[in-house]
């Protein structure tokens, strides 16, 4: 199926690794242009270097949690892209324990964080003809389990606000969605640590999906992108959950 993205302009927070990752290259090889942003600025200088082959790709060292670093590289963005038709909102503190300092975290990065982008990109969104919007919530923001807390009810509001952006946003031809991933495997992210240092709660997670594994980034990243592409016009308000059949609520 061609999704029709070819010289889409795309600015995904989060861009170096996992979810993130993946979803710039998935957009790389449907023709889009992409600017991302990450903390790290080495990682974001290496992942520039090993993608810009594959296309009109630019990296910014910007915290999501700082309004202005946030409304700066939007902008930048912009400029390097000559406009702005998708964002997607991909970072989160991943802030599980209940502590203060987690609540603080998940309201600032995961919500506000999303909040941030959105509004740095409205005005350029307004002026596409292809504008569309996702941002990643999680299985734990559908249903309770063990990083229910902060991290869960900050991705139970962010399905919230982009169904509220949907609603909002629909007659000005401009679409949002959520992409709720189950537990998603890839070196170096946090079910890999997990494996290592608590190895009793890892198999629990594999033992609990219907599949007998864990996703992976891209097949996280292929539905994203699918839902940014004009090929998903008539989809607005939802959230899709791509977990393997993990979860078992019925979504009416």
């Amino acid at each position: 199926m061609n999704l029709r993205l070819n010289d889409k302009r795309v600015v995904v927070s989060g861009g170096t690794r996992g979810i993130g990752r993946s979803i710039v290259e998935t957009f790389l090889e449907e023709g889009a242009a992409v600017s991302f942003c990450a903390r790290n600025a080495a990682e974001v200088s290496d992942t520039v270097r090993q993608l810009e082959g594959c296309g009109t790709v630019f990296g910014t060292t910007a915290d999501v949690g700082d309004d202005a670093a946030v409304a700066s590289w939007v902008d930048r963005a912009a400029e390097q892209l000559g406009g702005i038709d998708i964002a997607v909102a991909n970072v989160s503190a991943l802030a599980i324990p209940d502590t203060d300092e987690n609540w603080a975290a998940s309201l600032n990065v995961d919500i506000m964080g999303t909040v941030r982008l959105v509004k740095s990109a409205m005005p350029y969104l307004e002026r596409s003809d292809a504008a569309a919007i996702v941002a990643i919530s999680s299985v734990t923001g559908r249903e309770a389990d063990f990083a229910s807390g902060p991290y869960g009810t900050a991705k139970t509001a962010i399905v919230g606000y982009i169904k509220g952006l949907a609603f909002h946003l629909a007659g000005v031809g401009i679409r949002a969605n959520a992409v709720s991933p189950g537990n998603t495997f890839f070196p170096g992210g946090i079910w890999d640590g997990i494996k290592r240092d608590n190895p009793e709660l890892y198999n629990d997670a594999v033992a609990l999906n219907p599949t007998g594994h864990m996703g992976t980034p891209r097949e996280v990243a292929d539905a994203v992108v699918f839902l940014c592409s004009p090929r998903a016009s008539r989809i607005s308000g939802t959230n899709l959950v791509v977990d393997g059949a993990l979860t078992r609520g019925i979504q009416l």
